[in-house]
């Protein structure tokens, strides 16, 4: 039976999820979650969702709501992973240090970017439809349904190769939302001439 949840984001206005998450089709992650059922990936994005649709109907504050985004986030995504992709190559040779420091500025920026486009998804929902085992994870297909907009596909991708189940990746209508946060980081890591620390910096401080 399908399960009803409240949306992530609408393909023209992909500013939303899970951040989260480089495509299975480029091979960016030749992750192998054999242990991962289809049952847990499913289960997975059905509370996920709830839990952002309950934030958002919370009645806190913008600012109280950015902090429970991110604690979401952390949760349910696979957040070292989609950092070290959005970084893309660069991130081969930055540091221990630099890679964490990075990836809690990430986390955060991530939170509060998609978190400010949510409250326009109230009223919406998602249904869950299927789930089917890839060679590098589990697909969780769903569909959105906005309101005053036709329907759209929203296909999350499941893995364990954290050590627990953790969504890495969601594709929107064929729009790929890590490739997309990949290509945004690498130019504003090009502006920052290559380094991760002033990038670091940049991401504290965007609202």
């Amino acid at each position: 039976m399908p399960n009803d949840l409240s949306p992530f984001a609408r393909p023209n206005r992909r500013l939303v999820t899970a951040g989260l998450v480089a495509g299975l089709a480029a091979g960016v992650m030749p992750w192998r979650a054999e242990a991962l059922d289809t049952a847990s990936a499913r289960a997975l994005v059905v509370q996920a969702v709830a839990e952002v649709n309950r934030t958002i109907n919370s009645g806190k504050s913008e600012q109280a709501m950015f902090a429970d985004f991110e604690r979401l986030f952390v949760q349910y995504a696979d957040v070292p992973a989609i950092a070290r992709t959005a970084l893309g190559v660069a991130g081969r040779s930055a540091s221990r240090a630099e890679l964490a420091a990075f990836t809690k500025a990430y986390q955060g920026y991530i939170s509060r970017k998609y978190g400010k486009r949510f409250r326009e998804f109230i009223g919406s929902e998602i249904k869950v439809i299927d789930a089917r085992q890839m060679k590098s994870a589990v697909e969780v297909i769903s569909t959105a349904y906005l309101r005053n907009e036709n329907p759209f596909e929203v296909r999350w991708h499941v893995s364990d190769k954290s050590g627990r189940p953790a969504f890495f990746n969601i594709i929107i209508e064929g729009v790929n939302m890590l490739a997309s946060e990949r290509t945004e980081i690498g130019a504003m890591l090009d502006r920052q001439r290559g380094s991760i620390p002033a990038l670091t910096e940049q991401l504290k401080r965007a609202s």
